[in-house]
């Protein structure tokens, strides 16, 4: 396939899979009332991507996926009660939080098993998106810690919250998906032969 095909395709598989992730993430199975939520797989997308064109093309569609969720959650920015807290609400629960989803494409081709592959990148994609989430939680969301709390302590709990049955979900059903399709061939989701 000519270098030019191949640009314009994995442009429209990121823009599918970033639409994707977009409708998945508005899918809740909990909503918690300061952020955070378990969705229908909204990050597998963006695993896929990082999986599929390795971590450098993920990172840059996790950034692009981060600006829509930016865009969508606006309103947490008046949350911020400066300006330094609102640049960090940008960066850790939002362009940085999800653009580390994209090393989820670091570990392609280091085990020749697809499904351990994608698996073990979402639990790191997960759990760099867990750290952001608890650094933005202590930095900036402390003021709804329960009195008494040390705001450390309440960002890794509530955070835990969501982003544990997230990545439980994620890998599950990354590794389902992983068995069947192989995301290594240049033929979009071409079923694994037995």
């Amino acid at each position: 396939m000519e270098k030019r095909k191949k640009t314009i395709l994995r442009l429209c598989e990121s823009a599918i899979m970033i639409a994707l992730a977009t409708v998945l993430s508005m899918i809740k199975f909990a909503n918690l009332p300061f952020g955070g939520s378990v969705t229908l797989c909204s990050m597998l997308p963006l695993v896929l991507i990082a999986y599929r064109y390795k971590w450098k093309w993920g990172v840059l569609t996790g950034v692009v996926y981060g600006l829509v969720q930016m865009v969508l959650g606006a309103n947490n920015l008046s949350y911020g009660t400066s300006v330094l807290a609102v640049i960090l609400i940008i960066l850790f629960d939002y362009l940085v939080a999800f653009g580390v989803i994209g090393f989820a494409g670091v570990f392609r081709d280091k085990f020749h098993n697809q499904p351990l592959e994608i698996a073990l990148g979402a639990f790191l994609a997960c759990a760099l998106r867990y750290i952001c989430h608890f650094i933005s939680g202590w930095a900036v969301w402390k003021m709804w810690a329960p009195e008494g709390q040390p705001a450390w302590l309440y960002s890794v709990t509530y955070n835990a919250t969501y982003m544990v049955p997230e990545t439980i979900v994620t890998i599950v059903v990354g590794v389902l998906i992983a068995l069947v399709l192989d995301f290594r061939k240049d033929t979009v989701g071409a079923l694994k032969r037995a």
